[in-house]
């Protein structure tokens, strides 16, 4: 390889590319002066051409560009069938090296004659690959074997051809950095070169046979089994080596394949799941599945044999969950798992655009197409891929010469390089074979196998199940024994419990995993979608705007929002929304059938809410869809203080207790473009469903007082189920302001709310600084777009005039601005979220409040009312569906938050709850003994969820 020829090898690569391109774009133009019947005729004349321009240099070139051809034969998904049909020749169906060649590397590599070591030497190679060329052969004893003979001087060729490709590579991204394949060439440098030791190819093998059973020797490796073949190997050199022959029909030979009746259906998935196998249990795989690579047996079952293992990648222990959160995460819609397993890998992006994350990694999982929907498949994904770079432009602000430069990856981790060609290359065999390969469902139980260690087997399994903070009472000693129970029955995977009593926190527990598929342990301050358990917190900001002055309970809706009189609601009040007897309870309830991602548009949800028609008159009792309530809060709160829904929680609620960051409805985007460690995604719990819990639905489905539309809902309990947890996953909900549905908080967040609103409104003492991270240790500097003015609002009497947009309220204590920004290091004394000193009977829509409210109902004024069990109204609060639950009792001075991120009907919030009730000698709220080991009179125990 001296540099003449070395020279000379560029120059065939630059003139044979520009005569394609060349080649191309006349085309192109002469396409424009063409009948249109006579077009696709011209194209596939062009791709025959060009197609056998390829090979043939390919051929003489030899060394790494076979390595492309055969790469390029397996792209049958995305590539013209004249090269498939052309460049699979590659696969097996290269000129041999002269007989005396192979013979002289025998000799020298086993140190024998070809007598010596075999009675029988076949002279025609059975294939000529890029690497080497593989003879049958008959050993000494009479063993059939195959020869691979490695060809002379190439390694010299490939290692010079990748330096060649490097250089190439290295032009590209200089003139083109959004095209920057550094890290794929690199990492291709890395792994190529151990190709060219058989030593290495051996040791492979067997270690591949051993973790796919395919040996006697093998550890007995029972998880996901698969029925695929792998040949023995007898002996080995660098240069040489002997395996155990195969008598089978190769992958490409189509003609063999019908004669023998092959399922190429069957044969397709099972090569799938030994890959799937390999990448995700083993982490340890073969890099190169193109069709020359693998055998049908000749015998039935046609079982499928792997071959040629020299080019593996190994997986470390963490690459392998980040690769299995990946796939799992792109299955199941989940972002925020998505993300984090990016970070793990290494992988780190230069904006944020999560949607298109997922996106493209829907698109690296799709199912497979066969070959004839290659060309439509590839104009989907090239409009989908300017769509993406219209939305990356928008977003960075770039300008044409800029976005074409633009490169989203900022790092990209060597190890997934190998992974991803694996992919590819399944997709395109699967095309090649003219099937359909739903890769989700085939590869799902091989990568949930990997996280099943970490998440599915509970406390029992895990000494670190609970987070390592201070107990700080003997109650929450008993408490964490009672999670554990509960852990290694299945019924909690992640869970937060913080309560107060006399305004200090006696319990403060984070326990389990963040997600199904996310195994990262709960912290304090992790973030649990709550459902409607954000409706208390709503309501307390509608109290907050009443007793600032903003609004009247007695005020007509239409008065404060115009727009909401229409179509017979001009009788509706603010108290009537808040004590559910608007006559709305389904409003917009079909917005998750009809148009799910509507409900992320707030401003259009208030839209529609305006055009709702009310099903009764107000002051009749009714609960509310669980989407409802939010929407005809926040619109009332938006136009009577003309502020966003989000900039009013941050100056009522956030900003005097000092829960920055652990408290959202609507979480901010990543504040980090590293994710997973200062994002807010990072701390996101992911939602799913206790099967067994959830299927009690059905049930209660015909319940009297349920929204019709909700008991629609609970019928399909296993559509439920399934839905609304990806629903609620994705980061698009997540974001959405929807203040009845997707409260995301910590429970020490959302206990340190409920213990101001036990005490009348007063801040709570600082909470522990023990625990780590410190609550309110997550500060942010929110933006909110301003509100669009209402041409027709009128004016309520008792608004203040100001040149602003919004005044804000004095208060009566004039140290709460201070306090907002005090943090927990300085003293709060005297600080109010509220100056009425019967906001407890406004909350529960009693005493002076009482003709507010529905007589004998459940609601108060926006609080579910509590009650002991002998009848005693004791306390208000608000469960969400799955059970997370924020309530206080008044007379006790008790407040306590429960998170979960494993749905079910509520007995998980119970037995909390009958625990830390039982031991403070305070009544348990009626609504959770029916989860106790009560009896119904009917001799049945159905549990009726805590949705309120």
């Amino acid at each position: 390889m001296g540099w003449g020829n070395i020279y000379k090898r560029r120059v065939k690569v630059f003139t044979l590319a520009i005569v394609i391109y060349l080649d191309y774009k006349a085309l192109q133009q002469r396409e424009k002066w063409t009948k249109k019947s006579k077009r696709d005729e011209l194209w596939e004349k062009a791709h025959e051409r060009n197609a056998k321009r390829v090979l043939n240099l390919i051929v003489k070139l030899e060394g790494l560009w076979v390595k492309l051809g055969q790469y390029l034969s397996t792209r049958a998904d995305v590539l013209p069938p004249a090269y498939i049909r052309l460049l699979k020749q590659l696969q097996d169906s290269l000129p041999p090296r002269p007989l005396a060649e192979v013979c002289k590397t025998i000799r020298k590599e086993l140190g024998k004659s070809m007598e010596d070591l075999f009675l029988n030497f076949d002279n025609v190679p059975l294939a000529t690959a890029s690497i080497a060329q593989v003879h049958r052969a008959t050993l000494g004893d009479g063993k059939e074997v195959v020869v691979k003979v490695q060809h002379e001087s190439i390694k010299e060729i490939i290692l010079e051809d990748l330096k060649n490709a490097k250089s190439i590579v290295d032009w590209i991204a200089w003139a083109e950095p959004q095209y920057d394949f550094n890290p794929m060439i690199d990492e291709w440098c890395k792994e190529a070169p151990k190709e060219l030791d058989f030593n290495n190819e051996a040791e492979n093998t067997r270690r591949v046979s051993r973790n796919l059973g395919c040996t006697s020797d093998s550890d007995n490796n029972n998880i996901n089994r698969v029925d695929v073949l792998i040949p023995e190997v007898i002996m080995s050199t660098e240069k040489v080596l002997v395996l155990e022959y195969m008598d089978g029909v190769r992958l490409n030979d189509s003609e063999s394949l019908e004669a023998l009746g092959v399922d190429k259906q069957r044969l397709v998935e099972e090569i799938t799941r030994a890959y799937a196998h390999q990448i995700y249990v083993d982490g340890f795989f073969n890099g190169d599945p193109h069709p020359g690579n693998f055998l049908v047996t000749k015998a039935a079952p046609h079982r499928p044999v792997l071959l040629d293992f020299g080019l593996t990648k190994g997986l470390s222990s963490s690459m392998k969950q980040a690769l299995a959160k990946m796939f799992l995460a792109s299955a199941e819609g989940d972002h925020v798992a998505l993300l984090s397993s990016f970070s793990e890998m290494g992988l780190k992006l230069r904006l944020d655009i999560p949607d298109q994350v997922m996106e493209i990694s829907n698109v690296f999982f799709r199912t497979s197409t066969p070959a004839n929907e290659a060309l439509q498949n590839m104009k989907s994904l090239v409009e989908q891929r300017t769509k993406n770079m219209k939305v990356v432009q928008e977003k960075m602000k770039l300008n044409e010469k800029e976005v074409k430069r633009f490169n989203p990856i900022d790092a990209f981790p060597g190890d997934i390089i190998i992974f991803s060609r694996v992919i590819n290359l399944l997709r395109g065999l699967s095309s090649t074979m003219n099937v359909r390969i739903v890769y989700v469902d085939i590869m799902r139980p091989f990568a949930e196998s990997v996280l099943q260690c970490n998440v599915n087997r509970g406390p029992a399994f895990n000494a670190h199940w609970i987070h390592d903070t201070p107990v700080l009472s003997n109650i929450e000693d008993k408490l964490r024994k009672l999670l554990i129970e509960l852990g290694n029955a299945d019924k909690v995977l992640g869970i937060q419990v913080c309560a107060y009593k006399d305004g200090e926190v006696f319990i403060d527990t984070a326990a389990g995993a963040l997600g199904r598929y996310d195994p990262r342990p709960v912290q304090p301050d992790s973030l649990f979608p709550i459902f409607s358990t954000s409706k208390g917190i709503t309501a307390g900001m509608v109290h907050w705007l009443v007793d600032k002055g903003k609004l009247k309970l007695e005020d007509k809706v239409e008065n404060i929002w115009p727009e909401f009189g229409s179509n017979g609601k001009d009788q509706i009040k603010v108290h009537h929304v808040l004590n559910h007897t608007s006559g709305l309870q389904n409003a917009l309830a079909g917005i998750t059938r009809e148009n799910p991602l509507l409900m992320t548009d707030w401003d259009e949800c208030l839209n529609c809410i305006t055009k709702m028609a009310p099903e009764t008159e107000p002051g009749r009792e009714q609960l509310y869809h669980y989407l409802s309530f939010g929407w005809l809060c926040g619109g009332i709160m938006e136009h009577a203080s003309r502020k966003k829904f989000q900039e009013i929680l941050e100056e009522a609620i956030i900003r005097p207790l000092n829960i920055d960051g652990e408290l959202y409805i609507g979480i901010p985007p990543g504040m980090s473009l590293d994710l997973c460690q200062l994002g807010v995604e990072s701390r996101l719990a992911t939602l799913t469903s206790d099967m067994d819990d959830i299927k009690k639905l059905s049930e209660v489905s015909n319940r009297p007082e349920l929204p019709s539309s909700f008991q629609n809902q609970l019928q399909d309990v296993s559509v439920m189920a399934s839905t609304l947890p990806a629903m609620f996953n994705a980061l698009i909900t997540r974001r959405a302001i929807i203040p009845a549905a997707n409260g995301h908080c910590s429970a020490r967040a959302l206990a340190r709310y409920y213990a101001a609103l036990v005490d009348q409104g007063t801040i709570p003492p600082p909470h522990s600084s023990s625990t780590k991270p410190q609550l309110g240790s997550h500060p942010h500097i929110p933006k909110f777009p301003s509100l669009k003015p209402s041409k027709n609002r009128k004016e309520p009497n008792n608004a203040h005039k100001t040149d602003k947009n919004y005044t804000r309220v004095p208060t009566d204590d004039s140290s709460l601005n201070s306090v907002a920004n005090s943090g927990f290091g300085k003293k709060q004394e005297n600080v109010k979220l509220f100056s009425n000193s019967k906001i407890h009977e406004a909350f529960m829509g009693v005493g002076e409040y009482e003709n507010l409210t529905l007589p004998g109902g459940q609601f108060g004024l926006g609080f579910k009312r509590s009650y002991s069990e002998d009848g005693e109204l004791i306390g208000f609060g608000h469960s969400g569906m799955g059970g997370s639950t924020g309530y206080c009792d008044i007379n006790n001075r008790f407040a306590i938050a429960v998170t979960l991120n494993k749905m079910n009907m509520g007995g998980v919030t119970a037995k909390v709850m009958q625990l830390v009730c039982s031991e403070l000698g305070i009544p348990l709220p009626a609504d959770f003994y029916r989860f106790t080991e009560r009896i119904n009179d009917n001799g049945s125990n159905i549990d009726i969820p805590l949705i309120n």
